[in-house]
Formats: C-alpha cells, structure tokens, sequence
C-alpha cells in the first residue's frame, strides 16, 4: 500500500465522519440556539431546558438519519475489507 493509498483513505474517513457528525451538531446547535434566545428573553436560567431539547432533536435525527448513516459505514467498512482482502 503506497502513502497516496493511505492518505486517500484517511481523506475518505474524514469525510465520512463530517457526514455522520455534521447533521447531528447542526440541529442541536439550531436548538440550543433557539432555546438560549427563548431564555434570555424570558430570563429563565433552567440546566434542564437547555439540555432535554437538544436530546429530543438529535434523537429525532437519528431516527430520521440513522439508516443512510449506517448504509454510509457499511459502505466504507466493504470497501476497506475489499481493500484488506485484495492486498
């Protein structure tokens, strides 16, 4: 395996984790957005309505995303077994 072999698929892993992580950061940055405006224009300062928000959105997510998230690490998981196992 040559070092442009290895840099590729280091490339490829990066990229596959920005497109399993980005969509998760994204909406619970939305949410903790909205919910810290919601906050300081009615001045409540609860822990727990920063965080259950955040939870139930990045769950939905999953549960919108989670079957092409897993069809992406499958794919990147067959490819570097076809690369193992081709040598």
């Amino acid at each position: 395996m040559t070092d442009t072999e290895v840099l590729d698929i280091v490339y490829q892993m990066f990229q596959l984790a920005l497109k399993l992580a980005l969509p998760l950061l994204l909406i619970s940055m939305i949410v903790g957005i909205v919910v810290a405006i919601f906050q300081a224009a009615t001045q409540i300062n609860e822990q727990t309505m920063t965080f259950v928000p955040k939870l139930l959105a990045v769950l939905a997510m999953l549960g919108l995303l989670g079957s092409s998230m897993l069809r992406l690490l499958q794919d990147f998981l067959k490819m570097m077994l076809g690369i193992v196992a081709g040598g």
